[in-house]
This record gives C-alpha cells, structure tokens and sequence, in this order.
C-alpha cells in the first residue's frame, strides 16, 4: 500500500477537499464581516446572505447551522484578528510594545467597526455567546499587558481589577473616537497609553510586588 496515501496524507483527495472546504468557510466569514458592516443583523435574511455571497443558502447551513451560528463564526473571527493585532509585539521594548498595542487595537476598531462594536457590546441584544467572546478578548489583552509590564499572568485582585478598569475605560473611549474621529489617532493612543502609566503607578501604591515600569525618557 503507498503510504502516502494514508490518514489524509496532504497530497490525499481527503486533505485536498478540508482544504477547499475552509478555504470556502473562511471567503464566506469574509462576505459576512463586509454585509454585517453594512446592513444590521435582523435586516439580512439567508436568502440576502446567500445571494450577496453568490452561492446556495443551504451552502450556508452546511458550515454554520443557521443565521446566528452564521455570526458568531463571524464575531469568532473578528475576535481572533483583533487579539492578534493587539499581541503581535513580543520583540520590542516595553513602552513601544504598549503603544504598539493600543495602536494595533485602535487600527482594527477604526477598519472594522461594526465587528468592533460587536465584540465589545455584545452583539445582537445581550448574546451571552458574545459576551463570553467579549471576555475572551478581554482576558487576551489583560495577559499581554500584564506580562509587559510584569513579566507574568498571575497577577494579585487589585491588579486584576485595575487593569480591568483601565481596559473598560479603552472601550468607551474607542467607541466614541470611531464614531466620531475628530480627534487624531496619534492623539488617542498617546491618551491610552499614559492613562495605562497611570494605572501602573496607581497599582504600585497598593501592591508594591508589581512595580510600575520606569518612565520613559523625556
């Protein structure tokens, strides 16, 4: 028997059709992030997501079930891309790597909004499903910073509970600026990031195990 043939080898019929077929689920998340930019979730019916899409409705319950099993996979995916943006500085220093951070973050709310909006209020009503993925993205970001500026995750309550405050606060102020955008991104992330400096000297009062990092030079 020709081994290479075996256990979906990638050269096999098998590998060849998982390929196509995420190949196809993924252009179809990218059709549902541009219609979902646009159009509100209860104005889209599947009859107008399979058209727009240009393939068979059934097409779409096939890889998603139903409508809404059809915007989580979409929200799943905005969330991936946005905590990917936001992490992807692991080789600079510090205080770069947190402007970097929040800059990547601003970026991805200002190019996709209303996947942005999505994650950070929950979708459609109070969707427990986003939420969780609203948490899950919050978690992420809370890692990131806490390994920047202490070089771990196990971090005390109080920490924990700032930064998670400090976070919230990124949130509103995002919202705001991407519905408005009068005011300069620069600007915005030089905001965010000295109210993070803040935080971190304000965590150093109360928990002198986690130091604030030093400031950079003037």
């Amino acid at each position: 028997m020709n081994k290479g043939r075996q256990c979906g080898a990638s050269g096999s019929p098998a590998a060849r059709g998982t390929a196509r077929s995420q190949a196809r689920r993924a252009e179809l998340i990218a059709t549902g992030r541009k219609l979902f930019a646009d159009t509100s979730y209860d104005a889209l019916s599947m009859d107008d997501i399979a058209r727009q899409a240009g393939v068979a409705k059934g097409l779409i319950y096939y890889y998603f079930t139903n409508k809404r099993g059809y915007y989580l996979a979409i929200i799943e995916d905005a969330v991936a891309e946005l905590v990917e943006r936001a992490g992807a500085t692991h080789d600079l220093p510090p205080v770069e790597r947190v402007r970097r951070t929040v800059d990547g973050y601003l970026r991805y709310a200002q190019h996709h909004q209303a996947a942005y909006r999505a994650i950070v209020t929950g979708g459609v009503g109070f969707d427990a499903e986003v939420m969780a993925l609203r948490d899950t993205v919050r978690a992420r970001l809370l890692g990131t910073l806490a390994r920047g500026a202490w070089g771990r995750t196990d971090i005390p309550p109080l920490a924990r509970t700032a930064l998670t405050g400090w976070l919230s606060s990124v949130e509103g102020v995002t919202l705001d600026w991407i519905a408005e955008q009068e005011v300069p991104r620069e600007t915005v992330v030089t905001l965010l990031v000295r109210g993070l400096a803040d935080t971190l000297r304000l965590i150093e009062e109360f928990e002198p195990a986690c130091p604030a990092p030093p400031r950079p030079p003037a």
